[in-house]
């Protein structure tokens, strides 16, 4: 069945279907971090990101083909569209910087806080009005990043540092991505690649380091992985409201300690509970606030989406 046919579908099977895109999404999402992680302890953070990017073209070289390579130059919001590329690179850049140093769990307390980013910066981007109590879920979830991380010296550290801009990044993609839903899923991922190809290039070009056959092949199957979860939250984000799919980004916390626990031997304490439980509890009064504010009125499913 195509998308277009699946648009004849009663609203509620679109939603299930987004939910589950989405939750298939965060899972491909969790691997990918956990795979990285493992990367980037033997390799440069470029030259993962610059063979990871070569890897992703895996996927989209049918789905380019299929499109019509002349449909990645009719771009909607050019501006916008760059913006997003930048963003969605520095955040994968950032997040590998960032998991170098600490545990995959405590990089994804930084990235659970995105919805939490995103209502502080909805009246930039989506000219929204955050009324007195958003915000203070605003401040009470940045306390459950501080609680989450342990206020020490080791929680102000430049890794630190890349985790907080790395989630920023990506909640700010994730409201562009929502914005340019006109735009095809195919040629937003590929443009996202290619702003990660080019960057990653720049930075290997100071550390390039010989490989085995296994390690080049785990750095190609990476862009699999990342490609696909892009691809299936970007159509996620196309057939549920935006506010419906936010809670189940906050299975990626979950998978994160499961894979930091297997993979890592990285076992969170009480604490990072604690501090998570504030942000997801935070983040969903944040989404609860926002429906009472719309008046309680569901989001429509987009018509005109590719």
């Amino acid at each position: 069945m195509t998308f277009r046919q699946a648009l004849t579908l009663p609203r509620s099977n679109l939603v299930l279907a987004g939910i589950l895109i989405m939750l298939l999404g965060n899972f491909m999402f969790a691997l990918n971090d956990a795979m990285g992680k493992w990367l980037v302890a033997s390799y440069s953070v470029g030259q993962v990101l610059f063979v990871r990017s070569l890897g992703a073209f895996i996927v989209l070289a049918p789905m380019i083909a299929r499109q019509g390579a002349g449909q990645l130059i009719r771009l909607e919001r050019p501006g916008l569209q760059a913006l997003r590329v930048f963003l969605a690179t520095t955040d994968t850049a950032f997040f590998y910087a960032a998991v170098m140093y600490l545990p995959l769990a405590d990089v994804m307390t930084f990235y659970m806080a995105g919805p939490i980013y995103i209502a502080a910066l909805s009246h930039i981007f989506l000219g929204e009005k955050v009324g007195w109590r958003r915000w203070l879920a605003i401040v009470v979830g940045f306390c459950g990043v501080v609680i989450a991380l342990k206020p020490s010296w080791s929680s102000l550290s430049l890794a630190s540092l890349f985790a907080l801009l790395g989630s920023v990044s990506f909640a700010v993609s994730m409201i562009l991505g929502r914005r340019l839903r006109g735009t095809s899923d195919t040629t937003l991922v590929t443009w996202q690649t290619v702003g990660a190809l080019a960057m990653g290039l720049v930075l290997a070009m100071a550390d390039w380091r010989s490989a085995s056959t296994l390690d080049w092949s785990a750095m190609l199957l990476l862009g699999v992985v990342s490609g696909s979860a892009h691809l299936l939250i970007t159509r996620a984000l196309k057939l549920a409201p935006a506010s419906t799919l936010a809670p189940f980004q906050y299975t990626l916390l979950l998978w994160g300690v499961v894979f930091g626990i297997v993979f890592f031997g990285d076992i969170p304490d009480n604490q990072l509970f604690v501090g998570s439980g504030i942000i997801i509890l935070a983040g969903l009064f944040i989404f609860h606030r926002q429906k009472v504010v719309d008046g309680g009125k569901p989001d429509n499913v987009p018509r005109n989406v590719n």
